[in-house]
């Protein structure tokens, strides 16, 4: 069974999230870093993972995701406050293997 994930991606100034899924986050997160698509987060350099969630369902995640984009940004803030409150990187400190 494939692990997928819903996760926040937002700037050094936290103007900005940007709410993805993916079912490999430790690459996701390095595509991000390293602009490796020409896109919203490279543009607005959203390089800090802040939030995260694991599913065992690509379909819950699917279904999470949109839910989660529905909404609006204080949700957002309130769901990265209860887990990650001085919204640190999460992702500080893995190592990226370049492949």
């Amino acid at each position: 069974m494939k692990i997928s994930y819903i996760y926040f991606m937002t700037n050094k100034n936290h103007t900005v999230i940007y709410t993805g899924i993916t079912s490999n986050l430790l690459r996701r997160v390095y595509q991000h870093k390293t602009k490796y698509f020409i896109g919203f987060t490279s543009k607005y350099n959203c390089n800090f993972l802040v939030y995260y969630e694991e599913f065992f369902d690509v379909n819950l995640a699917i279904e999470r995701e949109k839910q989660i984009k529905s909404g609006n940004r204080k949700r957002k803030e309130e769901l990265v406050n209860s887990v990650n409150p001085n919204w640190e990187d999460l992702s500080d400190g893995w190592i990226f293997e370049c492949k």
